[in-house]
């Protein structure tokens, strides 16, 4: 698990893995990376660029990563 701790960013995008997703087993079956914003803005804006199809992916793929957008404090 990794995050970004930083109490001016209290916008967060937590990213997981959904279940049963292959690349768990290269890591932690509850592997979760956060990433905090300063702003909601800032945060979509980086959310929507996680969730695009990549130059370097395959044509047709896509992340099967789940992000979820949170707010608040980081821990």
């Amino acid at each position: 698990m990794t995050t970004q701790n930083n109490t001016q960013k209290p916008f967060g995008i937590r990213v997981s893995l959904p279940e049963g997703d292959p690349f768990a087993r290269l890591v932690d079956d509850n592997w979760h990376a956060t990433h905090w914003y300063p702003t909601k803005t800032t945060r979509d804006l980086a959310m929507q660029d996680m969730r695009r199809e990549h130059e370097y992916s395959r044509q047709g793929d896509s992340p099967t990563l789940i992000f979820e957008r949170i707010e608040g404090s980081p821990a």
